[in-house]
């Protein structure tokens, strides 16, 4: 059985990878030195502090796990050079009322909608996709259709 593979950034990837490094390396040594001294308190059958070591290993070691394996289904896309939205672009959009909005497309496990990063699979991510400058979409979200003019596309 094939595992589906995962459509990302190059920039999500390099994040990715750090923060897989960072759990590998850093992580793994703090919680080994709080298991440690958890350790040397004495009776762990009644340590809290143990069990929470524990918790805490169980936990990183499960993320470094998912992290490996989207690292290994990731396929890097290369940025759009036509002009048009895509993975990895920069969108400014107005919308109605004359206010804009900045959203970058990323792949699925990139998306931190605090910062504007959506992801491409979502409704305005779909709408935005292959869009130019000067073109309208409209979206259909929660509370309704949106209507938003894209003003600029742009990779970094």
């Amino acid at each position: 059985m094939t595992k589906a593979r995962i459509p990302m950034t190059q920039r999500g990837h390099d994040k990715l990878r750090e923060t897989l490094d960072y759990l590998k390396n850093e992580r793994r040594e703090q919680i080994s030195a709080y298991m440690g001294s958890a350790i040397a308190d004495g009776d762990l059958r009644e340590s809290a502090a143990y069990d929470e070591a524990r918790m805490q290993q169980s936990e990183n070691e499960a993320r470094i796990i998912e992290l490996e394996d989207q690292l290994e289904r990731a396929v890097i896309v290369a940025e759009d050079t036509s002009g048009a939205a895509g993975l990895g672009a920069r969108i400014l959009v107005r919308d109605e009322k004359g206010k804009e909005h900045r959203f970058e497309l990323v792949g699925t496990y990139e998306v931190d909608v605090l910062k504007g990063k959506i992801s491409d699979a979502s409704p305005i991510g779909q709408a935005l996709s292959g869009k130019r400058p000067g073109e309208t979409v409209m979206v259909q979200l929660p509370k309704g259709t949106a209507r938003f003019e894209v003003l600029e596309v742009k990779y970094d």
